[in-house]
């Protein structure tokens, strides 16, 4: 598992201290996929935490996720929402059935299976057809941590799904300092630090880059 950029460990077991409780279903997630070889891809405890309170903050009924790994932040954001709206719905594109069975293991373990609708299929295809079908302007929130050269695309079709005052948060955006290093060219870093520019100056968004996880740029609807 991640942890949020430049905390060490003493830091983040604080937070865990601190912080509410996990549920059981969220530590089992945590603990197992910190076995696996891609266990880096997944959030932070601390970053679930502060999703879950946006989720209560915007009364969350609707909302999107667009990579969902082996399921920790869509079954924390999908506790909050459930907690508050029995029938709020959450959205979650991923391209991997390997993952996201595990994922399902832990929806059923928290409850929450019931109100998550998961779709295997590039993410473009799942929101334009959302978007054609009339679900525009009904979204509260969205969580974007899949490719990220695909990040201004899911930018653009995911303004489309939020209702104004709606919030995207786009994962991995500090890409664990590679941002600021000027020799870095590659693709995904580039894509990253082109979303960072178009989002500060979109008049469609407030927009601010904080240092939770791995870098969160967090995106509000005007």
């Amino acid at each position: 598992m991640s942890s949020s950029l430049g905390l060490t460990p003493e830091i983040v077991r604080y937070l865990a201290h601190v912080n509410p409780p996990e549920h059981p279903a969220l530590t089992r997630c945590r603990e197992e996929t910190a076995r696996m070889p891609n266990a880096m891809m997944q959030i932070s405890a601390e970053q679930g935490a502060f999703m879950q309170v946006l989720a209560r903050m915007l009364n969350a009924k609707r909302a999107f996720e667009i990579g969902v790994f082996t399921g920790y932040s869509s079954t924390a954001v999908a506790l909050a929402m459930k907690e508050l709206n029995p029938g709020a719905r959450l959205l979650a594109c991923d391209i991997s059935e390997d993952y996201t069975t595990k994922a399902r293991d832990y929806w059923r373990e928290a409850q929450v299976d019931d109100i998550i609708e998961l779709v295997i299929a590039p993410a473009t295809q799942t929101l334009d057809a959302r978007i054609a079908a009339g679900e525009a302007g009904q979204h509260d929130l969205g969580f974007i941590d899949a490719d990220k050269t695909g990040y201004d695309s899911y930018y653009e079709r995911g303004l489309q799904l939020l209702r104004k005052g709606g919030v995207m948060l786009f994962d991995n955006v500090l890409w664990s300092g590679r941002v600021v290093d000027p020799a870095d060219t590659s693709a995904d870093t580039s894509a990253l630090r082109a979303l960072a520019q178009k989002a500060k100056f979109d008049a469609r968004v407030h927009a601010a880059m904080t240092n939770i996880g791995d870098g969160l740029l967090i995106c509000v609807k005007r």
